[in-house]
């Protein structure tokens, strides 16, 4: 079975033929690496550049099936089962990735993923949804658990794919920048919010800590269940402010990015180290400290299950020790479990492998099902509009982007990066929306060739920030 590679998320495809393509980037000049798909299966969210094809299928064939269970929802006839709940929000994430993808310059900024977001609870919004889908869907999502599924997978994997030479050689250095960045950036947020009247610890759990967690899945979405725990709400009441500022973030980011490849144009340094023009780091012959292996990709189903197995066990861990010591959520648990059993070798190198596996199984298949998913449950439009419309909401989100940014480029410039690619990762990718926010502010950047380290900064930072917010929750009332 394989697995498409993370950098592959909510962009074009190849065909078999070819190693890789280019396609426009936001500017003049600027282009798409496109990694190639895994044998000659192609892979999940194709654009349809290249053919007329939906979630990866031939549209006759996504025709028939979308049109297979439209008919049985209208009928009141979808089954309210998980498998249901997969074959629906699979084939509506296919059809905003493709819709999204089908527009050359917006898409760089995001568009499929906005798409997936905000549409469905837009057309639900509307009435125009189905009732007996959006149970479904709603069900499948919360009732049978499907969100608890996709972050759990996504934080074992994430951790334990990371080699464990790398957490102990470049971590400190690295380190750096990303905790730093981090500090300053709830630090200095949470104080606006507080002078503004937003409030302090309003203004780093509803702005900062979602926008920093580097995506969606350890970022707004189980930090909305983490408040409902905290306050006894639900999740639904603070999933709209959360994904608006994810978003929202995002596009400051790729905005950033492309000001930094301006200034790279111009061929100035405005102080020593300021730009490495894609170097990161200003020693020699040091590269190799935070260098990740390649990616593998192909696995096997066993070793998926493997995965699955040791997700799941790090789930029940979680829940476990929470039940005992309630301080701090499930998924905090399950990170530190992880990373204890990745610093210290617990677990032979191919579970590790096998759970890396299933990570990123479902990092590049599942992600436009969780969004649709998460659309219909908890995002309430009347809500993100109010967010929307909020002069206040809108400038701590900008100022969350900038002083990360400004924060990393310069604590990464004290331990000898170059601070504008200091500033590009971890800053500008620990705000973007993960996966596929990375593609695009690196290429808005000209700096795709540091996708390596947007991948470390996601690992490393997304499961701090999560860790870190499930301290402050407490304080949320």
């Amino acid at each position: 079975m394989s697995t498409s590679p993370r950098t592959t998320e909510f962009t074009n495809e190849t065909t078999d033929d070819a190693m890789s393509e280019t396609t426009p980037g936001p500017a003049a000049g600027i282009e798409h690496p496109v990694a190639r798909t895994v044998g000659s299966r192609p892979g999940t969210h194709y654009p349809g550049r290249l053919g007329f094809k939906i979630a990866g299928i031939p549209a006759p064939l996504y025709l028939v099936l979308a049109a297979l269970v439209l008919t049985a929802a209208l009928t009141g006839n979808l089954p309210d089962t998980m498998v249901v709940g997969f074959a629906t929000t699979i084939l509506l994430g296919g059809l905003f990735i493709w819709i999204g993808n089908l527009f050359p310059v917006v898409r760089d900024f995001g568009l499929p993923t906005i798409l997936c977001t905000f549409a469905p609870a837009t057309l639900a919004f509307l009435g125009l949804m189905p009732e007996n889908l959006v149970t479904v869907v709603q069900n499948f999502i919360d009732g049978h658990g499907f969100l608890d599924f996709f972050v759990v997978g996504i934080i074992a994997g994430s951790i334990l794919g990371m080699p464990r030479a790398l957490l102990l050689k470049a971590g400190p250095r690295f380190a750096v920048p990303v905790v730093g960045c981090l500090i300053a950036t709830f630090g200095l947020v949470g104080l606006i919010a507080a002078l503004t009247g937003f409030g302090f610890i309003e203004g780093i759990l509803f702005v900062a800590a979602p926008i920093m967690a580097g995506g969606l899945g350890v970022g707004a979405l189980p930090m909305s269940q983490m408040y409902a725990s905290a306050t006894g709400g639900d999740s639904a009441t603070f999933m709209g402010d959360l994904m608006s500022a994810v978003v929202m973030a995002n596009v400051v980011c790729i905005l950033i990015a492309g000001i930094y490849n301006g200034l790279g144009k111009r061929k100035k340094q405005l102080f020593v180290g300021f730009n490495g023009h894609g170097q990161l780091l200003r020693i020699k012959g040091r590269s190799d400290e935070l260098t990740l292996p390649p990616k593998r990709d192909t696995s096997s189903f066993i070793a998926l299950g493997k995965g699955l197995l040791i997700a799941g066990s790090l789930f029940v861990f979680g829940n476990l020790m929470a039940a005992f010591l309630p301080g701090m959520h499930p998924y905090a648990w399950a990170i530190i479990a992880a990373a204890a059993v990745k610093i210290f070798g617990l677990l032979p190198k191919d579970v590790e492998d096998s759970t890396a596996d299933w990570g990123d199984l479902i990092g590049a298949v599942l992600v436009p099902a969780l969004l649709v998913g998460v659309s219909l449950t908890y995002i309430d439009i009347t809500d993100v509009l109010a967010s929307l419309s909020n002069p206040l909401f809108i400038l701590l989100t900008i100022c969350t982007v900038v002083i990360a940014t400004l924060t990393s480029g310069f604590l990464g410039w004290l331990v000898k990066f170059n601070f504008v690619e200091a500033s590009i990762t971890p800053g500008l990718v620990m705000a973007d929306t993960g996966g596929s926010g990375d593609v695009s502010v690196l290429s808005a950047a000209n700096r795709m060739h540091l996708m390596p380290f947007a991948a470390l900064t996601n690992r490393l930072g997304g499961a701090l920030v999560l860790f870190v917010t499930s301290l402050i929750v407490p304080f949320l009332t």
